[in-house]
């Protein structure tokens, strides 16, 4: 080999150069500590992944998951996405690699067989064959100053946001169905509540008019009866369309229609299979999220790109090698003087411009900023979310207790006001008053009963659930379960 085609051949490892800055995690914008309401301990920080089986005990939701965990096209449209940045990131890892093409070609040519000269001699000639094959390398670049390497890095970062993005994806599902599953309890509890007053109000309708017959009793309080009745029958016909409209989120969500027997009949009961996750004080386990993680990722995939954009100021080389055999006669064709070969390097360098590769540096310095204040966002939200499921917890075990107590007094309320006025001794008033309060009363401990279900549904849901994630050398790590 030459020494020209050594000293080429030496230049290709010179791609060792990184125009990338070092990459330093942003400190996270939020406290160090949640406020209230955590029962970790403080130092807590190692929070394991936990299944949704552990969190979601009732196999009816479970299989409900299940089946939307194969299902539901968002996740089809993440696991899409994966591929495709998967795919993308090949492309640009193969530009650092050469392109090598082949041209193998056979010709035939006629130098004068036929054809004769001025005397009328034949003129000596025939058909001649040609042969030859090639390989060629053009326009490589040699990745001197890291360009092609940045870039194939932050199509890499990309790739593992969208791992990363799809694990989001799955822990949002998971979620909203436990709570479109709890809303269907809580307004089939409902339903039953209402059922209950519309009986008992239609008692005290037939009782008041067979009073108001008899004339011991006003007309007004059969206007009344009947007001509580409408009431009550208007709130059943409108939770029968919040009923249907529960099924068909679910069913969304789910990407195929739902058993109607995996649906819960109350709330009280739904809400007993929905545990409390692990929780910690330490706000860095947020850092673990992987909405989160993906927000880093694509922070790392622009300060790659910030690389690139640096190393686009810098000249380029390039090599341009073809070699190949040609002979006119294949017995020929692979023997050392059939060989040839040409090698061209060269370097390109942008003379002017008007300035696009500094813009180009500045456009990618503008987009890592705006990537910095995405990830610190996605913290800051994050840290909401857990902040106020927190509070939340803290109070709603209390608020449940009262409630619960709220509604045995009204009942007891309502037990003695309608005796007495089947008896004559009170007022339809009183057991009107009485009746209105009990309604509001059971009514107002089911959406609280739903308030603590889906609460938990929250906090398994913002702490990651088993979607956490480390960042790992070579790529997105989930975090073991216990």
């Amino acid at each position: 080999m030459s020494r020209r085609l050594l000293t080429i051949a030496a230049m290709l490892p010179l791609g060792a150069c990184s125009m990338v800055p070092a990459y330093v995690r942003p400190a996270a914008p939020v406290p160090a500590r949640f406020p209230t309401g955590a029962t970790g301990e403080p130092g807590d920080t190692a929070l394991p992944s936990v299944s949704y089986r552990d969190i979601f005990s009732d196999p009816r939701l479970q299989k409900i998951i299940d089946s939307a965990l194969v299902n539901n096209r968002d996740l089809r449209i993440a696991a899409a996405n994966i591929d495709a940045a998967r795919a993308q990131y090949r492309i640009q890892r193969a530009e650092q690699l050469p392109l090598v093409t082949s041209n193998n070609t056979v010709s035939v040519a006629d130098s004068g067989t036929g054809r004769t000269n001025n005397g009328g001699a034949p003129v000596i000639g025939g058909q001649r064959t040609n042969y030859s094959l090639s390989l060629g390398v053009t326009q490589f670049e040699i990745d001197l100053f890291g360009r092609l390497a940045a870039l194939s890095k932050a199509e890499q970062a990309r790739y593992f946001a969208s791992d990363v993005g799809a694990r989001a994806t799955r822990l949002t599902l998971i979620g909203d169905i436990a709570a479109a599953w709890l809303r269907y309890a809580a307004d089939q509890s409902l339903i039953t509540i209402a059922e209950q007053t519309v009986a008992n109000a239609q008692s005290s309708v037939k009782l008041t008019r067979a009073r108001l017959d008899g004339g011991i009793a006003p007309r007004t309080d059969l206007a009344q009866a009947e007001t509580v009745l409408a009431t009550a029958q208007s709130d059943l016909a409108q939770l029968a369309t919040s009923v249907d409209q529960d099924v068909n989120a679910l069913d969304l969500l789910v990407g195929a229609p739902v058993d109607r027997a995996l649906l819960p009949t109350a709330i009280e009961t739904a809400a007993a299979g929905v545990a409390e996750p692990p929780m910690s004080l330490d706000s860095s386990v947020l850092l673990r999220r992987p909405d989160v993680v993906q927000a880093e990722y694509q922070l790392r995939a622009a300060n790659a790109e910030v690389g690139a954009a640096r190393a686009a100021l810098l000249p380029r080389l390039s090599l341009t090698v073809l070699a190949g055999l040609a002979s006119n006669g294949l017995s020929q064709l692979f023997t050392s003087r059939a060989f040839n070969y040409t090698a061209t390097p060269g370097v390109s360098y942008p003379v002017f411009a008007g300035g696009r590769s500094r813009a180009g540096l500045a456009q990618a310095r503008a987009q890592f900023d705006g990537a910095v204040a995405s990830y610190e966002r996605t913290i800051q939200t994050a840290f909401r979310e857990v902040a106020d499921a927190l509070a939340r917890r803290r109070t709603i075990d209390d608020q449940l207790d009262a409630q619960q107590r709220l509604v045995g007094a009204a009942t007891d309320t309502y037990r003695l006001t309608d005796a007495r006025y089947r008896g004559g001794v009170d007022s339809f008033l009183a057991n009107l008053d009485a009746q209105r309060s009990l309604y509001q009363a059971q009514r107002s401990l089911v959406a609280t009963q739903l308030t603590a279900a889906t609460n938990r549904v929250t906090l398994y849901r913002t702490l990651g659930g088993d979607a956490l994630v480390d960042i790992g050398a070579d790529g997105p790590v989930p975090v073991a379960k216990p």
